[in-house]
């Protein structure tokens, strides 16, 4: 794997307002220096700038680690948006998150991640794990991250979209295979993965445990089920994100990873919650605590 250099300018670190920046911006060839020689599904530094990795505290030794839990997605500065999944049975105390991360092996990247603590842990009240159902939470953060070309918001789409197109973006540093054989990345992923209709999805979903009467519940959608590649354990709460139609590099998030059976055997898809049933419960949530819309929007 070969580093080039592409210049780094006065000013490409900067603090951004809400009435400057645009969410959603992907740095196709990354921020510093494009990366040659890169493995497949690898991606390129500062690529998904709205990636989150959320830890949690562990005391080991009369030591305090961060231990890796699960992904998330920054919509605000102050605010993470994830999978309740990642959250259940924990306290905002013991739980941190990193911006601006993407190998985690190393310190040497042109600019350094941020970590913060948590202040507040919200999931929605209606989460039912037995049925993987409305999945979603928000993270609020002690003090807000600073925004920058490889730390930003991600768009969120309107309650009435609808994805019209066959593929879209996953990153994660969840494991490559499912079980003990498994690893987790060392190096964010991204995965171009297929759209799943609801008919599929639920026909595939019926092949494995989850038996014969699995319902696909209202609030999820489909995506991956292509061997060797799909999300994975420890991919809970990491974003999948789409195009915004008549935009060039601009996503929105489409879905937040839930989880399913396995990482894409047998043509399987992974269930992901689908981010635009909860736009109102997201602007509520911030409405309450007197923080701005304006991060996320895009129209």
């Amino acid at each position: 794997m070969v580093l080039i250099r592409i210049g780094v300018l006065f000013g490409l670190c900067f603090a951004l307002t809400s009435a400057t920046h645009k969410c959603g911006v992907r740095n196709v060839e990354g921020v510093g220096f494009l990366v040659y020689g890169q493995a497949e599904g690898h991606s390129e530094f500062g690529e998904f700038p709205w990636m989150v990795a959320i830890f949690k505290k562990v005391r080991v030794h009369d030591d305090d680690i961060n231990v890796y839990e699960c992904g998330g997605s920054l919509i605000h500065p102050s605010v993470v948006l994830t999978s309740a999944r990642c959250l259940l049975n924990k306290t905002a105390e013991e739980m941190a998150v990193r911006v601006g991360e993407w190998d985690t092996q190393t310190k040497r990247e042109v600019f350094e991640h941020q970590d913060r603590q948590v202040s507040e842990i919200i999931m929605h009240s209606s989460y039912d794990r037995s049925k993987y159902a409305n999945s979603v939470a928000l993270l609020f953060l002690s003090e807000p991250v600073e925004l920058m070309e490889t730390v930003d918001t991600i768009c969120l789409p309107p309650v009435e979209q609808h994805i019209g197109l066959p593929r879209c973006f996953a990153s994660g540093w969840g494991k490559d295979v499912a079980g003990e054989h498994g690893k987790y990345q060392v190096v964010l992923k991204k995965l171009f993965l297929p759209i799943v209709t609801r008919d599929k999805c639920q026909e595939k979903l019926r092949t494995t445990p989850l038996g014969r009467e699995f319902v696909l519940h209202s609030s999820l959608i489909c995506a991956g089920g292509e061997e060797g590649r799909n999300m994975c354990e420890g991919d809970a709460g990491s974003p999948l994100v789409c195009p915004i139609p008549g935009t060039v590099n601009r996503f929105y998030q489409a879905g937040i990873v839930v989880g399913g059976y396995g990482c894409g055997e047998n043509e399987v898809p992974v269930l992901y919650t689908n981010v635009a049933l909860f736009r109102e419960w997201i602007e509520g949530q911030l409405t309450q605590r007197k923080i701005v819309h304006s991060y996320f929007n895009y129209s």
